[in-house]
């Protein structure tokens, strides 16, 4: 019996049409699922969408539309665009469905059952486009997208969440649970600053799943969401099998602003109900276009249509998977898009593949030559077939570790190297000779060569699966999709083969690919009435930061945000005394991680270790610096600032730096090694 493997997208929001962002999350998913089912395992994979909320009710208000009929339209589209791209998803889950519904009513009868529902009531702030409650006070913007929230005073019931910290902390011990380190570290932060109970349901619109003997009220947006990871499993049905088949999930992949709701509220609630929780949860990061995040108020939204009309599907998910650093952000841009496409895929695997294929076809009729062990062996071969094997188990290890580009890396040194093995030994040179020891060479050299186009081409396949399967067929050889990965060696070709008919795989693209794409962007249809702005492009419409409600009864608001004192002692000409320049601790601190900060364009997330203490700081840098060029960095900080919030996360001191009027900011820093922690005096 072969060893089950669960894997799932988030569900798509329907507040706006699929974009690229989705796209690159679906086809990460996709490549792990079709490597999966290659190394024989049995395999299903999730994705959809998530339908219901407040925002979603008002959207189709606005567009004239029943909530239903809303949905159905965006939620067709993205269906449609995965069947376009040849997603092999097993289920599609949508939770508007009637199977969703009652698995999602199951869900909190059994957590209330369990002791971890009450009711009460909530007053506070909401952000209707995030759809979440937030800690700011009456009239103040959302802390995440900088929109109004609404002040709200409704019934509602609550999750005991504050009684689950303990084995929340206790499970992200787990190092392999959340990945990678830098959101597993974010979440443990959250947690240990303290968790409060959360408000999980609402009783003031009716576009929802409803709850349990309680109709009046529907089940809070993300408890609804979260659950689509069992409904599509048949939790709460009348045939669970393919739960109990395949439940806990391998992997739930997702983008690192929803690492929150899935890291916290979703093992809450799995703990609250008693199931068994996921193995792992997955975080990539932000995909920028051209160094900027993707909003439709910007106008820089991407269509993966557009990209698939002029260079189709393998050429987008070959970029993404080999460009973007999973679990970091990314940048897209057509022009490096074609660059990409030109150099690994026309002129890369596909030249491989042409010019081996043809002149086998050429010199040997269309069939795989046998190679000399002999006279005709120079070496050369055992330094290839040695790349070969070493390319197989590392692109596996790498692959299972979701390091995509440094796998698709390792397996193109191997095409380069063997473009150079051509070039070096001449074939059409010796096809010229008639001598036994060249013929022989010859057929050396071309069977080599096949041979590791056959093995790149069966690693890439989950990849760039259309391509690879044309290459698979021009080898004259059988379905691709059922090459066992696992048992994949060299020398494993057939000698003899009968080639197909070899043809072009990837016709390089011109200048003009980048200029039809741009126009084609620049005439997409405007946004339909009631649509809302999309997203950043990481993937959902949801926030990264959903804050919990407060105990019945008590009001959610914050306190205001912390503000420096000014000085008593300060002159009359704006100079401070000595004891007040002491009052500042500036110390060294050498930057571990930096991230930019989801819809704020100056402004990067810092993590700096002081030697004795980790911090997190904001700095609004990201003009003057690239997240990349600050790691490994020693800077100065004020260490004793009190704390402030900033787009929902909290920065605990300050960097220095110095500009001129109107330039950018340049770091403080040092010649001379100093060590961290040291205070300036």
């Amino acid at each position: 019996m072969s060893k089950t493997f669960y894997i799932t997208t988030p569900i798509y929001y329907v507040n706006a049409r699929p974009h690229i962002g989705h796209t690159y999350t679906t086809l990460a998913c996709d490549a792990i699922a079709r490597r999966q089912r290659m190394m024989g395992a049995d395999t299903y994979f999730l994705t959809g969408t998530d339908e219901h909320g407040q925002k979603i009710q008002r959207a189709a208000e606005a567009a004239g539309k029943s909530p239903q009929k809303f949905t159905d339209e965006v939620s067709a589209e993205f269906r449609a665009l995965w069947d376009r791209m040849g997603i092999t998803y097993d289920d599609y889950i949508r939770t508007t469905s009637d199977r969703h519904k009652h698995g999602v009513q199951e869900l909190w009868k059994r957590i209330r059952d369990n002791g971890y529902i009450y009711k009460g009531s909530y007053t506070g702030q909401y952000c209707v486009f995030d759809e979440m409650y937030v800690e700011v006070g009456p009239g103040e913007p959302c802390p995440e997208c900088g929109r109004p929230t609404e002040t709200v005073k409704e019934e509602n019931y609550f999750f005991k969440l504050s009684a689950f910290a303990e084995p929340l902390l206790e499970l992200y011990s787990q190092a392999d649970f959340i990945r990678p380190e830098t959101r597993r570290n974010e979440v443990i932060a959250f947690v240990r600053s303290g968790l409060r109970d959360l408000s999980i349901s609402r009783s003031t619109f009716s576009w929802g799943i409803p709850v349990p003997d309680d109709p009046k009220h529907v089940i809070y947006v993300w408890l609804d969401a979260l659950a689509n990871y069992i409904t599509a499993l048949g939790y709460g049905a009348s045939d669970a099998s393919k739960f109990d088949k395949y439940w806990p999930a391998d992997v739930h992949m997702i983008g690192k602003e929803i690492v929150r709701f899935h890291c916290v509220y979703w093992p809450a609630f799995l703990m609250a109900a008693r199931l068994p929780l996921p193995k792992a949860i997955i975080a990539h990061g932000w995909l920028l276009f051209e160094e900027s995040k993707m909003s439709k108020s910007r106008g820089n939204i991407v269509r993966t249509e557009t990209i698939l009309d002029v260079l189709g599907a393998d050429a987008l998910r070959y970029f993404l998977l080999r460009e973007v650093v999973f679990g970091h952000d990314g940048s897209f841009s057509f022009d490096a898009l074609v660059q990409r496409y030109n150099s690994d895929l026309a002129n890369g695997l596909g030249n491989l593949a042409s010019r081996t294929l043809a002149m086998i076809t050429r010199y040997f009729k269309g069939e795989v030559p046998y190679p000399s062990q002999k006279a005709a062996h120079t070496g050369a071969e055992d330094l290839i077939a040695a790349l070969a094997k070493h390319t197989i188990s590392e692109f596996d290890e790498l692959f299972q570790q979701y390091q995509f580009s440094r796998a698709l890396e390792m397996a193109w040194a191997l095409v380069a190297a063997v473009d150079k093995y051509i070039v070096e030994n001449e074939p059409w040179a010796l096809a010229e000779k008639q001598d036994e020891h060249s013929r022989a060479r010859l057929a050396t050299v071309l069977y080599t060569s096949a041979e590791a186009l056959r093995i790149v081409t069966a690693l890439a396949h989950p990849v760039i699966p259309e391509a690879t399967a044309k290459i698979w067929t021009q080898l004259g050889l059988n379905d691709i999709g059922k090459v066992p990965l696992g048992d994949l060696r060299w020398g494993q070709l057939q000698l003899g083969t009968k080639l197909g008919k070899v043809e072009p795989v990837f016709p390089r693209a011109d200048k003009s690919a980048i200029e039809r794409m741009q126009k084609m962007e620049e005439q997409q249809r405007p946004v339909e009435p009631g649509t809302i702005e999309a997203p950043q492009i990481a993937t959902e419409a949801q926030p990264a930061a959903a804050v919990a409600a407060a105990n019945p009864g008590a009001s959610q608001a914050s306190a205001p945000l912390n503000k420096p004192a000014v000085s008593s002692s300060m002159t009359s000409d704006g100079k401070i005394s000595i004891d007040d320049f002491a009052k500042i601790e500036l110390r060294v601190a050498q930057v571990k991680v930096a991230e930019r900060v989801k819809g704020a364009d100056k402004l990067l997330r810092l993590e700096v270790d002081l030697g004795t203490e980790t911090r997190q700081i904001l700095a609004g840098i990201a003009e003057a610096y690239t997240p990349e060029a600050l790691i490994g960095r020693k800077i100065v900080i004020v260490a004793n600032l009190a704390p402030r919030k900033m787009r929902g996360l909290e920065s605990n001191g300050m960097l220095l730096a110095a500009s001129l009027e109107g330039g950018k900011p340049v770091l403080a820093g040092f010649l001379e090694d100093v060590p961290l922690g040291a205070r300036l005096k």
